[in-house]
């Protein structure tokens, strides 16, 4: 009974291996006949193009390989030669052709090319997810945005689940300016793809530019350290930090965003533009200077560095001109008193009142000499700018209504014609940055 047992056992397993290697053999047979098949179409299909090279079903026959390989330069080649000839040989799928010619163009970034065969499939089924996704790239890849947008949003209601649509479809809506509308659709591809950085970097500008900065800001802060969007954070971070009058933030800002390497130059410009003007906030004149040369050095006629390296280089080596326009309000008032005094030099003269405005400060004095005694009133303009005829004309009824014998103005700009010729004939001296630096210069402030 034990020896039956042993040999029907050995018998089964015996079977059991005799099926497992027909299985293997017959699937082995398979792939080489599979390969075989494949090898059999190309030369086919090759033969019948040699004879004829707009033969249909070689061009087909190939085309279908080349695709499904993704052997995208050899499939461009045959479907664009499909897509010439398609209205004269009804075997083409007009259709098809045109797709698979756009799609592979566009795989190889000839995108101008890929429009021919996409527009041309888009006319046939512009609902097609497929079509609409394609152009809707080769659209945002050409910076067309607004037309992307319309097929990417086509493609989502065709495949609402699709993956790689909202990143275009986000950009584009960003890149266009619909900045409320893009923050979903980034949301999303970052959902998809996290690592995505310019997603996350358009997301948080879009935000800043949405209202709500303070998210935008821990964005920013986060990307500042990425060799690719670090120079934009730090230029974005530090342009929020400057107008919210944060100068320290800002030039942390500014200055690690200098220190990325391979920067694009319209971005490392303006970083040094605005670092340079946040040092000119913060009395760092010479820093400024340095920068803005930096700037002209690369381009010299960029925005207005040459203006701004004439003015903060006078006032860097002019010390009282650079209390005067940008010290704070009781320095500046304290300057403006000496200079009242540097005046009249060989007079009494004493100060009744100061009135401190927004865009000047006015000081009444009374003036005793040997031979007359006055009331004047001084007012100080700092801007350097040019001061127009309404200025002038209002300084003119303070001079009156307070009943004063004359009034002197000052501004470290100019005047309008119009301004100097109010003045002529009237009890008010209009004095000019050059006469105001005469007197900076005998005022000494230390």
């Amino acid at each position: 009974m034990d020896s039956l047992a042993i040999v029907i056992a050995i018998a089964i397993a015996i079977g059991f291996a005799a099926v497992l290697v027909a299985f293997g053999t017959r699937k082995t047979g398979g792939k080489k006949g599979k390969s075989k098949n494949r090898a059999q179409i190309v030369r086919d299909a090759t033969r019948k193009l040699a004879q004829d090279p707009h033969n249909p079903e070689g061009l087909i026959a190939l085309g279908n390989v080349y695709f499904a390989e993704h052997s995208w330069e050899k499939a461009y080649q045959i479907y664009d030669t499909m897509l010439n000839i398609a209205p004269a040989h009804t075997e083409i799928d007009p259709f098809t052709a045109a797709l698979r010619q756009g799609i592979c163009a566009l795989k190889l970034n000839k995108i101008q090319d890929s429009f021919r065969g996409l527009s041309a499939a888009y006319q046939i089924n512009s609902s097609n997810f497929d079509v609409a996704y394609n152009l809707g790239l080769a659209l945002y890849q050409n910076k067309d945005y607004d037309k992307a947008i319309t097929c990417l949003k086509k493609a989502l209601i065709a495949r609402p689940e699709a993956p790689n649509v909202n990143a275009p479809l986000g950009l584009s809506l960003y890149k266009a300016r619909h900045f409320k509308e893009c923050l979903a659709f980034l949301r999303r591809a970052l959902d998809e793809n996290p690592d995505n950085k310019e997603a996350l970097f358009s997301m948080a500008d879009a935000m800043q530019e949405s209202g709500y900065g303070d998210k935008a800001m821990k964005v920013f802060l986060h990307l500042r350290p990425d060799p690719e969007y670090g120079a934009r954070s730090c230029l974005a971070a530090g342009l929020i930090h400057a107008r919210a009058n944060q100068y320290d933030k800002a030039l942390q800002d500014f200055e690690i965003g200098i220190k990325h390497q391979n920067t694009p130059q319209d971005i490392a410009l303006e970083l040094r533009y605005r670092y340079a003007q946040t040092c000119f906030a913060t009395k760092n004149i010479a820093t400024g200077i340095s920068l803005l040369r930096e700037i002209q050095a690369i381009t010299p006629s960029y925005k207005d560095v040459a203006q701004l390296l004439s003015r903060y280089s006078e006032l860097n080596q002019n010390k009282n001109l650079q209390i005067y326009l940008m010290s704070s309000t009781s320095d500046f008032v304290a300057l403006c008193r000496k200079v009242v005094m540097a005046y009249y030099s060989r007079a009494v003269a004493k100060i009744q009142d100061i009135s401190v405005e927004q865009d000047h400060v006015e000081i009444q004095l009374t003036v005793d000499t040997s031979r007359w005694e006055d009331t004047e009133i001084f007012r100080f303009y700092r801007t350097t700018g040019s001061i127009g005829e309404l200025y002038v004309r209002d300084f003119q009824a303070k001079v009156s209504e307070s009943k004063a014998d004359r009034g002197i103005c000052f501004t470290a700009g100019t005047y309008t014609e119009e301004a100097l010729k109010y003045a002529e004939g009237r009890p008010i001296d209009l004095i000019t940055k050059d006469g105001l630096e005469k007197l900076l210069k005998k005022v000494d402030m230390a």
